[in-house]
């Protein structure tokens, strides 16, 4: 694909993340009522309503590329190219007025992503990067922390609770033991974060796509590692670790021996 047509990608992400982030915003600290999804995750009309606003504006834009999100049905599955929608990835945060809450939108090719973009309306930060443009951090390039020390990071989880495989739990404990900062400013507020260098650690041991494909290039082209437990630097492997180029090896050590996963 050429650098133009990334370029347009990139910037496509970054404003339809923008957009149904100000749809979601309408409901933010209102009451909205909460309903509960099969998977016990919560829904609201601002989920549903932000995903309609992001799949109408991408059909005006890209009528052949497919459409998968959250909230709906997957539309044209089977097109060579399809966007991921999370419209709002930490809904637990959104309802309760608190601002670590963010719209997700990628652009693949099968497993390749090709822009990703996030936007955080309430803390008015925007953050998009597409592989060989850059991370961009509301317009500015965006890069990962340089700490090279695990007992000066930050690590960061969205519930420490959430590890719902026993094997996972220790490892985290594990690292959580051998940092400075950890803490659960989690969900996409993590990665956030590590792209922006204000952490250098962030991890979650189940994930879906809408979770994690956004993120996938904003910790990348920010000069970071994102992999899956097991060692691949995929958006698609169903867990995370993200972290600082610096600190890949060293905070992945204990999670990945911990766990007994090989890379």
């Amino acid at each position: 694909m050429s650098r133009e047509s990334l370029s347009t990608l990139l910037q496509a992400a970054a404003d339809v993340a923008e957009y149904a982030a100000s749809v979601a915003m309408r409901w933010y600290r209102t009451n909205v009522q909460v309903e509960t999804k099969g998977d016990g995750s919560p829904v609201t009309i601002a989920d549903r309503e932000a995903e309609r606003a992001a799949r109408t504006w991408l059909e005006e834009r890209f009528p052949d590329d497919g459409l998968f999100g959250e909230e709906f049905d997957h539309v044209r599955p089977n097109a060579k190219r399809r966007w991921i929608l999370d419209p709002i990835d930490g809904t637990k945060a959104f309802v309760r007025g608190v601002p670590l809450w963010g719209t997700l939108v990628a652009c693949c090719e099968g497993d390749t992503v090709l822009a990703g973009a996030a936007c955080y309306p309430v803390v008015k930060e925007l953050v998009a990067a597409a592989p060989g443009e850059g991370c961009w951090w509301n317009g500015s390039r965006a890069t990962v922390s340089t700490v090279s020390a695990l007992r000066e990071a930050t690590a960061l989880i969205t519930d420490e609770r959430f590890l719902e495989r026993p094997h996972r739990r220790e490892p985290w404990f594990t690292l959580a033991s051998q940092v400075a900062v950890a803490r659960t400013w989690g969900d996409c507020y993590g990665y956030l974060l590590v792209a922006t260098g204000r952490a250098e650690i962030m991890v979650d041991d189940i994930v879906n796509p809408w979770d994690a494909a956004a993120v996938y290039p904003l910790i990348t082209e920010a000069g970071g590692r994102f992999s899956d437990w097991r060692g691949r630097d995929t958006a698609f492997g169903g867990d995370i670790i993200a972290t600082n180029a610096a600190l890949a090896n060293a905070a992945r050590r204990p999670l990945l021996e911990g766990s007994g996963v090989q890379p």
